[in-house]
């Protein structure tokens, strides 16, 4: 079926031209029966036509087209723009040249969404840094004040004070570590060390290095059964220990009192290894999900920052993983439990 909308100027033109010249010509045939009259009319009023119809396409029309895609591409044309603009642009139809538009549109909307993401995203964690900060500050203030207001003078007030300090001290150091750590792994100055290890020795040696916590808690740390069989990886060693770590210790964190931590280790494919940590502590709510690997972000009821830490844990994990070229996800349920994974080349 024909389709105008798909027509070029110039094909345009030559089919209103050419709807143009045959009735004309048609109707000189009948005012003089000369098929010779008729036929120079109809190549004289169609040449006319087309010429004319097709210059006011390109000056009238396709050079506001033209500023538009300059607009667009916003830069100043090259050569190359240059010959696409006076050979390509004028043959592509009203139809090509809307969806371009459309095209463009869509990209500055999904541009405009991206910066009100990031705006929304840089307020929450400027709010977010600037509380993590104060806190310890404000608490070492007080401590500092009650001591030269005369609580000196009285050594077991004067020691816990200090002790007080000294620990609100070490929480401000952890903080600016784990933010110098989350920067140089977004600028890609910290650079990976890759080798070849078993991952199930790396799970067992962070399960001893936190047995402490979770022996206050009773909580039971194990790799999970039939995912004994040593695994060969090939990743940055100490920063897989470092990942694992913060997932262990959250569980533990965050896991019920004579619970469970269990790790899965699992060979997808010939390439990647997935490694899971699995709690039954108080779980997730899915509205929170999307969010936790964003720097400081915790949730209203189990991430509450009465937990402790530094709230980059998560951040840090996700930037470890992504600068192996791999991936992290979650699943969790409120009261049921938590699953963290990622996964890793295989070695």
């Amino acid at each position: 079926m024909f389709k105008t909308k798909n027509l070029s100027p110039d094909k345009l033109s030559f089919f209103t031209a050419l709807c143009l010249s045959i009735p004309i010509s048609i109707a000189f045939y009948f005012t003089s029966f000369r098929w010779i009259d008729s036929l120079i009319a109809l190549v004289l009023i169609f040449t006319l036509s087309f010429f004319l119809i097709r210059y006011v396409f390109n000056e009238f029309i396709y050079r506001k087209i033209k500023v538009i895609y300059k607009y667009i591409y916003q830069t100043k044309a090259n050569r190359r723009e240059e010959m696409y603009y006076k050979y390509v642009l004028p043959a592509k139809s009203i139809e090509d040249v809307h969806e371009d538009v459309e095209k463009w549109a869509e990209q500055q909307r999904a541009v405009i969404d991206d910066l009100k993401n990031n705006e929304r995203y840089r307020r929450e964690f400027l709010q977010n840094l600037s509380h993590e900060i104060k806190t310890p500050i404000f608490a070492i203030q007080g401590y500092i004040d009650t001591l030269l207001n005369g609580a000196l003078e009285n050594p077991d007030v004067s020691k816990k004070f200090l002790e007080n300090t000294s620990r609100n001290v070490g929480r401000m150091v952890d903080l600016i570590n784990d933010l110098d750590e989350i920067t140089r792994l977004e600028s890609g100055e910290q650079l990976m060390h890759k080798k070849k290890f078993i991952i199930q020795d790396v799970v067992r040696e962070v399960f001893e290095t936190l047995s402490k916590k979770a022996l206050e808690k009773n909580i039971h740390c194990s790799i999970k059964k039939g995912c004994e069989q040593p695994v060969e990886v090939f990743a940055d060693k100490e920063k897989i220990f470092r990942v694992l770590v913060n997932l262990v210790d959250n569980a533990i964190k965050y896991g019920k009192p004579d619970g469970y931590v269990t790790a899965g280790i699992y060979t997808t494919d010939d390439k990647h290894v997935l490694v899971e940590i699995t709690d039954n502590g108080v779980g997730i709510a899915e509205e929170h999900l999307p969010r936790i690997f964003e720097r400081f972000y915790r949730t209203d009821i189990g991430r509450s920052r009465n937990a402790g830490g530094t709230g980059l844990g998560l951040a840090i994990c996700k930037h470890i993983i992504e600068a192996h070229g791999q991936s992290i996800h979650v699943r969790s349920k409120p009261d049921v439990g938590t699953t963290i994974g990622f996964t890793v080349e295989k070695g």
